[in-house]
């Protein structure tokens, strides 16, 4: 009884206390890290348990403020570099068990922030986003000058995966996905701006996070010929390697052809490449045929490059598998653009890891990938090139567009896609009616 008593009396001392002195917190702030990107800031705060929190912004002057509720601040906001972001200082407040934070801004922000769940190599976050309203990635599908044939270099957007606070998978020796994959997208880059009619668009340039409809955004705004994903593949068993190329499945292809029928009337995207259609004056059959020969033909021209990426890393690398394979890739459904993905190897297996992460490596593989490019694009140069031009001896009256009649195609909705006249089509092909075969070649007059 005088145990029980005890036992009784202690907890209403604790109880009291805790009264007096203020509760625990439900969570702690553990660390604090900032990443910055062309268009935002993004800070994340490292936790040891879930939180409730709100933003809103003031204004003259421009200010932040995130309130966290029930959380204790264990780490020092002032070691945060603000060099180069718009926060010119960050302010701290408690009530309570509440935490204040008031960021002072040198510019107008759109701010966003979210939670994340632990996973296996964070455990509870909170996420606050300074969007740069006027860099922002806005799409723009502007169709290129064709006055007096101008020419125009092929655009190739090339996507090192990962970044910022994603780092991908981590394989021996600590070696990062994301770091990897940088310096061989950085040799791409090079290898293609050194090639006379080639231009190349680094989607990520930084070690910065950017979502995976905003890569596939961020090609379309450049006007990409071909977006080429680069990453670095993992798996629970240590063994597993080889290198992979891939491209955008049926399945893919489909659900992605629903999601553009569904959103075509607030979309300002268009299809087709050079000589683009909007989707917004048409109606859903016609719209439905354009986005699905459209998918069709970026994914024929995707397993073209796949198949010579393929080849030439098999020649010093062993591959995954002995085809060019295919899946549901997010960033691989841009219905206007070729788009492949390329697994570089197995960071999780120890001698891959070693190898990816020597510049020697990156410099092979990125060369693999870069020649598999230009062979591709000197063989089925896009209308209105300097490559066009060149393969035609120099006549830039001889500069169009050649394309391939696949199933399904109609004579009259291939003339619709490229933003010509039904006869001007039929006279250009020396055609008498508007019977076509699956496999004809097609040209494509530039005017």
């Amino acid at each position: 009884m005088m145990k029980n008593l005890r036992k009784f009396t202690g907890c209403i001392l604790t109880i009291a206390y805790l009264l007096v002195a203020g509760h625990v917190s439900a969570a702690d702030i553990k660390n604090v890290r900032m990443w910055l990107a062309p268009d935002n800031t993004r800070l994340v705060f490292d936790l040891n348990g879930p939180v409730t929190h709100k933003i809103f912004s003031l204004n003259n002057p421009d200010r932040l403020v995130l309130d966290i509720n029930d959380v204790a601040l264990k780490t020092r906001l002032s070691k945060l570099n603000l060099k180069g972001s718009p926060i010119k200082q960050v302010r701290t407040s408690m009530n309570g068990n509440n935490l204040r934070v008031v960021l002072d801004l040198s510019q107008t922000i759109r701010p966003r922030s979210f939670d994340l769940k632990p996973n296996e190599q964070y455990g509870h976050r909170l996420v606050l986003d300074l969007f740069n309203p006027e860099k922002e990635t806005v799409v723009k599908t502007a169709t290129p000058e064709r006055k007096g044939a101008q020419l125009r270099d092929i655009v190739i957007a090339i996507d090192a995966g990962h970044g910022g606070e994603d780092p991908g998978a981590i394989g021996a020796g600590r070696v990062r996905e994301k770091d990897v994959v940088l310096g061989i997208a950085k040799e791409v880059d090079r290898l293609i701006n050194n090639e006379k009619g080639f231009k190349s668009e680094l989607v990520r340039k930084g070690d910065y996070y950017i979502s995976l409809r905003g890569r596939t955004k961020e090609a379309r705004k450049k006007n990409a010929d071909l977006f080429v994903s680069i990453h670095a593949d993992a798996f629970k068993d240590s063994r597993a390697r080889g290198a992979s190329v891939w491209v955008l499945s049926n399945r893919g292809a489909t659900s992605e052809v629903g999601r553009w029928l569904a959103q075509k009337e607030n979309s300002a995207d268009l299809i087709g490449g050079v000589g683009s259609v909007s989707l917004e004056d048409k109606d859903d059959v016609l719209a439905g045929v354009l986005l699905d020969m459209s998918m069709t033909a970026s994914r024929s021209d995707s397993l073209q490059i796949a198949s010579k990426i393929h080849g030439n890393v098999n020649k010093f690398a062993k591959m995954h598998k002995s085809r060019v394979e295919s899946a549901g890739f997010m960033v691989l459904k841009s219905p206007d653009i070729p788009s492949i993905l390329v697994e570089t190897g197995f960071i999780s297996n120890p001698e891959e890891a070693r190898l990816l992460k020597t510049k020697a490596y990156q410099q092979k593989m990125a060369k693999a990938i870069y020649e598999g490019i230009k062979s591709h694009f000197w063989n089925k140069p896009p209308a209105y090139t300097y490559v066009a031009y060149e393969k035609n001896g120099g006549d830039k009256q001889s500069v169009q567009r050649h394309y391939q009649v696949v199933s399904g195609d109609t004579l009259s909705v291939i003339a619709s896609r490229h933003g010509i006249a039904l006869n001007v089509l039929r006279k250009t092909n020396d055609l008498k009616g508007d019977k076509i075969r699956i496999g004809q070649v097609l040209r494509i007059p530039t005017s």
